[in-house]
């Protein structure tokens, strides 16, 4: 299976598995091996980014977590927790999708609900952050 490169500045070491003609990832935080999407592997990239070079414990994070918004059930991608406090919500996209001002206020609505001081919203290749000052978004660049 052909997977792109990512922007990040590490390499981090996945544990990959084969059922027939399926790919799969293994999630530490989950401790399952999940099915390999595109949109799966920004995800793992983030969980090993959050777990190796931010040192924060698998119970730090969470991912999946279901959330009503206006009477919808969606999940989050990614949810870094610090005391069970929300710290920063990972929103993740396939690599070949563009990240626009939609993408991002779609990101902002889930983060309305959880309340993360920041929001990462990536597409594994582009990542933009922002954190929740004063009512509003300031956007900052970060180093992946």
């Amino acid at each position: 299976m052909e997977l792109p490169k990512l922007n990040f500045q590490e390499t981090f070491d996945f544990k990959f598995k084969k059922d027939k003609d399926k790919f799969f990832i293994y999630d530490l935080v989950r401790k399952t091996y999940l099915l390999l999407t595109p949109e799966e592997w920004v995800r793992q990239h983030w969980i090993h980014y959050y777990l190796t070079v931010k040192s924060y414990s698998v119970s730090a994070l969470v991912t999946e977590k279901k959330i009503v918004l206006n009477g919808l059930t969606k999940r989050v991608d990614l949810l870094i927790t610090e005391k069970a406090k929300p710290i920063v919500l990972v929103e993740c996209k396939a690599p070949h999708i563009k990240l626009t001002e939609k993408t991002f206020e779609q990101t902002a609505r889930y983060n309305s609900i959880i309340g993360a001081k920041e929001i990462v919203l990536t597409n594994g290749l582009q990542h933009i952050n922002a954190y929740f000052e004063n009512e509003q978004y300031q956007f900052y660049k970060a180093d992946h």
